[in-house]
């Protein structure tokens, strides 16, 4: 039995023609099993580069004698220039093999990785960090407009959740792997290793990946044509506020793991480097959570559950409040299955939402996405500085005051059929 099924085109898919039929690749087929695998390597690569400096800020403090605020520049300026290459990359694969720049970007982002552990100098490896984050940028602006082109929508919300999963277990294995090589060797040897595995994840990506089926290339690159697209989403009912639950969650979660480890370090829990990075294996609860997401949106619809998702990160936030080892954890653990949750949601529902030109949305989600883990992850540094954890705690609690309200907002749209004819309120 052929595992790729033709149906009918849905409202907007982009075609050559009216009446182009879309050749959708079905849940539980072979292909289906090898795209989830191939796009659950890719978030893994993603997210083991961009965040596997996390837990050695507090070591590049102290080596380079900069502040917690300076160090997390090695991060920020990773996910600030992945925030501006997303948008280009979701323009230009508009005329792109979207399977090759994947695994172009892929391969580069590791090469630079490399390069950042093996060379000397604090502006050296913020240079090399810039160009990681600049290279990772064909990945998430391509990926989940793959899936939304290429998987039946009654599989879409599981294939993402598979992809966010992949971030989940990158960013785990990328904060785990550093924190204890370095602890028993070096950060640079930490960073060498997890470039190398990256190297290996790339090129079984690329060998799983089926060739797009449902994308038409766009031939030449006409500014004006991306500027009316980008307006155009800009201008939606329902778009932007997903673009504003991007900034906002990611910059509470990578604001609160950005500084933790210098809290956990302080001799009120006295915590080693490895012992820290132990903490990061909430990320296999982040995992299972965006998998139960997307499960749940293909049940019961987006808004419920990015309404959850959402009182679920500020619980979490709150608990870290909490002056024992065991609660701070908890807090943590609570803290990653929401966020992971809510970013499976919104990103699955900008693909639903996003009627044609779904790179371009996408792209645009994940801009305000990583500004957020940029500009806010940044900040943080301040409020730590100034107003030790607790002020951490506030400023978080306060963007996710926010947030609900965002959420609300999109859940009452969908109630009310408004944008409908939009995808607003697709199940």
């Amino acid at each position: 039995m052929n595992p790729l099924k033709t149906t009918p085109a849905i409202s907007g898919h982009s075609s050559e023609s009216d009446a182009a039929i879309p050749v959708w690749i079905e849940p539980g087929s072979p292909a289906y099993r090898r795209v989830s695998l191939a796009l659950f390597l890719a978030g893994f690569v993603t997210f083991t580069l961009l965040y596997c400096v996390q837990p050695l800020l507090p070591l590049l403090a102290h080596e380079f004698g900069i502040s917690p605020a300076q160090s997390s520049l090695a991060l920020s300026l990773s996910t600030g220039c992945l925030a501006i290459s997303i948008l280009c990359a979701g323009a230009i694969s508009e005329g792109l093999d979207r399977r090759w720049l994947m695994f172009g970007s892929m391969a580069l982002a590791s090469l630079f990785s490399l390069l950042a552990a093996i060379l000397p100098g604090w502006h050296t490896l913020l240079a090399l960090r810039t160009l990681v984050g600049l290279s990772l940028g064909g990945i998430p602006a391509v990926a989940i407009a793959y899936l939304a082109e290429e998987i039946h929508p009654r599989g879409l919300g599981s294939a993402i959740g598979l992809y966010v999963g992949g971030t989940a277990i990158g960013g785990m294995v990328g904060r785990i792997g550093t924190s204890f090589i370095a602890d028993y060797f070096s950060w640079r040897a930490a960073l060498v290793s997890l470039s190398v595995v990256n190297l290996l994840a790339a090129t079984g990506f690329v060998l799983l990946l089926p060739t797009s089926r449902n994308f038409v290339r766009r031939k030449g690159f006409e500014l004006a044509h991306h500027v009316r697209t980008w307006r155009a989403h800009l201008t939606h009912p329902g778009l932007p506020f997903l673009f504003m639950m991007g900034f906002l969650t990611m910059g509470v979660f990578v604001t609160i793991f950005n500084y933790v480890g210098f809290r956990l370090m302080t001799p009120q829990f006295g915590l080693t480097p490895s012992q820290i990075g132990l903490i990061f294996t909430a990320y296999l609860f982040g995992s299972a959570a965006s998998s139960l997401a997307g499960n749940l949106v293909d049940r019961f619809g987006q808004a419920p559950v990015l309404v959850g998702g959402t009182a679920t990160i500020a619980l979490g936030v709150g608990l870290t409040l909490m002056q024992s080892l065991p609660g701070v954890i908890c807090g943590i653990v609570i803290l990653t299955g929401g966020f992971f949750g809510t970013h499976a949601v919104a990103s699955s529902w900008v693909g639903r939402m996003a009627e044609s030109n779904k790179g371009h949305a996408t792209s645009l989600y994940l801009l305000a996405y990583y500004l957020g883990s940029s500009f806010v992850g940044s900040s943080g540094g301040w409020f730590w500085q100034h107003g030790g954890w607790a002020a951490v705690v506030e400023l978080a609690l306060a963007l996710l005051t926010i947030a609900m309200v965002v959420a609300l907002y999109l859940r009452n749209l969908a109630e009310t059929g408004r944008c409908a004819a939009s995808g607003l309120a697709l199940r």
